[in-house]
């Protein structure tokens, strides 16, 4: 009786002992479960995070080189009508003054673009182009004349030309307000100032203008006045003349026939010629 009663306790106790562990590894795996499920949710979130982040910075970037480009293009736009506009003014400002000068070159302007002139825009070392007309240099030019205008033959331009380039200075010098005459193998220098200038209209039609210096003091073999005539009225280097010069200022001014022309020393007769034809 009391050997049974034993055993029933043991067995009482081993059953109470095995029902705990069964409740311990209950809760254990409840609260792995839960932890792993924590643990999913999280992992979720951060994903969907990083997802809207990459998607937005995505977004962010595609709409700022968006606007980039359409500020280059903008701004090529802009630069491209800008340059065009520029130079569509430039081109037609430098027609215009190509226009201006021809037709000043051509005698027809008005008194008051005429401005006064100092005797640097002449200053050099010049040559008479009458020996090119007499060794026939200048034939070309006057086959070319004859050609263009049709007005005269080749002959008739080079006679009128012999009276108008006639001269036995063959060259001057212009250093400062020095004017050096060198003629028939002699030269003679003097000192020269403003005189002002005269505007001319020839029978023509056109206009043209003499620029006129005084000599400083009178020098025996000297003119009193030299007068500059080369297809300009205000200040610049000039690349040819017309001169003319005499004790009388007034006679001087109707003198229209010869006109002694004088270019750079420097030129050989052929590049004297094409200069000439160029106008």
């Amino acid at each position: 009786m009391k050997l049974k009663l034993g055993i029933g306790v043991i067995l009482a106790v081993l059953g109470l002992w095995l029902a705990g562990c069964q409740s311990a590894g209950s809760n254990d795996s409840g609260a792995l479960n839960q932890t792993e499920a924590v643990s999913g949710t999280n992992g979720s979130s951060s994903t969907q995070e990083s997802s809207g982040t990459e998607e937005s910075s995505s977004t962010n970037e595609s709409n700022t080189n968006h606007v980039h480009d359409e500020e280059d293009e903008h701004n090529h736009e802009h630069n491209h009508e800008h340059n065009h506009e520029h130079n569509h003014d430039h081109n037609h400002e430098h027609h215009d003054h190509d226009e201006e000068a021809e037709a000043i070159y051509k005698g027809f302007f008005e008194d008051s673009q005429v401005q006064n002139r100092t005797l640097s825009d002449w200053e050099g070392d010049w040559q008479s182009v009458y020996p090119y007309l007499l060794d026939g240099t200048l034939d070309e030019v006057f086959a070319h004349k004859a050609e263009d205008s049709g007005k005269m033959t080749a002959e008739e331009y080079k006679e009128y030309y012999d009276v108008g380039y006639k001269t036995d200075t063959e060259r001057i010098v212009i250093e400062g307000d020095t004017v050096t005459f060198f003629t028939k193998g002699q030269q003679r220098s003097g000192k020269y100032q403003s005189d002002g200038y005269e505007i001319l209209t020839y029978e023509a039609g056109n206009r043209g203008v003499r620029y006129i210096f005084k000599s400083v003091e009178e020098v025996e073999g000297l003119p009193r006045y030299i007068q500059f005539s080369d297809h300009r009225i205000n200040p610049s280097k000039s690349d040819h003349f017309h001169l003319y010069w005499g004790d009388d200022r007034k006679a001087l001014l109707e003198e229209v026939t010869n006109w002694p022309t004088y270019y750079p020393s420097d030129m050989d007769g052929h590049s004297i010629a094409h200069e000439m034809m160029a106008h």
